[in-house]
């Protein structure tokens, strides 16, 4: 069996064994190529100009000729993709203003569907007033308030949770989450103010409704469907001691203890004279009264938005 070159000795093979174990290993590639960074054909190339001379007669008029020729074919390819750019230049222009018409045309036409809908909804709202009497479209005002199907305004508190540091396990490499505001602790927050006297919520513009769901996809917090961020700000309408009794209750200790424990940051506040915009793509596909009793001992929510049975009380820490 022969041995690669690279593990023969030095001065090439030793028939009497003299140079047994001693082998020289060759450069790698690395090394040869920083070593000798031009290639040999360059070098051959050379010495053969120096013994040949340069070409003369047909052979350099043949290398001349195939230059020229070369650079004729880049030419022409550069004209002719040229030219097809060109030529295709109009009809990119156009598709493009195309479907710069049709976005105007489609805004403009959702522009006109918004005015007629809100037209339509004064009308009805008219109509249902002549229809129904004072004292009755002051009770469906009143339930509207109450539902989230319409606006709201008056005073109350605003409970404002931020997300605290996060870090880097030490062993595992994966990052901390415990310093974010979870889903739990926001459901905590808006059960705790229902307790509390809270008339009506609204989560980061999300308006809270009986089918209201607060839930979590991944390190995101969903409120009906829609994602909500850090700072997360809680902005109900209820009595005057609203932020007070917040503070006072469950909600209150639990909030300062993520504070000092995870650098959460929690503010409770009062407000005077905000506005809860109506709950947006409301819609109650049936309802029934429950008459049932509910069973003895068992714990009834709070109000929308509630956690769902056997959820941690501890924000899932």
């Amino acid at each position: 069996m022969s041995l690669p070159p690279s593990y023969l000795p030095a001065g090439g093979p030793d028939p009497d064994g003299a140079a047994a174990g001693k082998r020289t290993y060759g450069p790698d590639f690395l090394t040869a190529l920083f070593q000798n960074p031009l290639d040999p054909g360059y070098s051959d190339a050379a010495a053969r100009r120096a013994t040949e001379g340069r070409r003369t007669g047909w052979r350099r008029g043949l290398a001349g000729g195939s230059s020229a020729l070369t650079l004729v074919v880049i030419g022409f390819l550069l004209v002719v993709a040229y030219r097809q750019t060109v030529a295709e230049e109009p009809a990119r222009t156009k598709a493009r203003d195309s479907l710069i018409a049709q976005v105007q045309n489609r805004r403009e036409g959702t522009e006109r569907l918004r005015a007629q809908a809100d037209r339509l909804g004064d009308e009805v709202a008219a109509l249902r007033e002549r229809a129904l009497g004072g004292a009755a479209i002051a009770e469906l005002k009143d339930l509207e308030a109450a539902t989230g199907m319409a606006p709201v305004r008056g005073s109350g508190a605003r409970i404002r949770l931020v997300d605290g540091p996060t870090s880097v396990d030490a062993v595992t490499g994966e990052r901390r989450t415990d310093g974010l505001v979870k889903d739990t602790d926001l459901q905590l927050a808006a059960n705790a103010l229902w307790e509390a006297g809270a008339e009506a919520i609204m989560i980061n513009g999300q308006r809270l409704t009986a089918t209201s769901r607060i839930r979590q996809a991944g390190e995101a917090i969903l409120v009906d469907i829609r994602p909500v961020a850090s700072p997360y700000e809680l902005t109900a309408i209820g009595p005057d001691e609203l932020a007070e009794d917040f503070r006072a209750g469950y909600a209150g200790p639990y909030f300062e203890t993520l504070q000092g424990r995870y650098g959460i940051s929690f503010e409770a506040a009062e407000v005077k004279d905000v506005t809860l915009e109506a709950a947006t793509e409301f819609k109650l596909r049936s309802a029934a009264p429950s008459i049932a009793p509910a069973p003895s001992g068992s714990a009834s929510s709070s109000g929308p938005g509630s956690p769902a049975p056997g959820s941690s009380t501890e924000g899932g820490r």
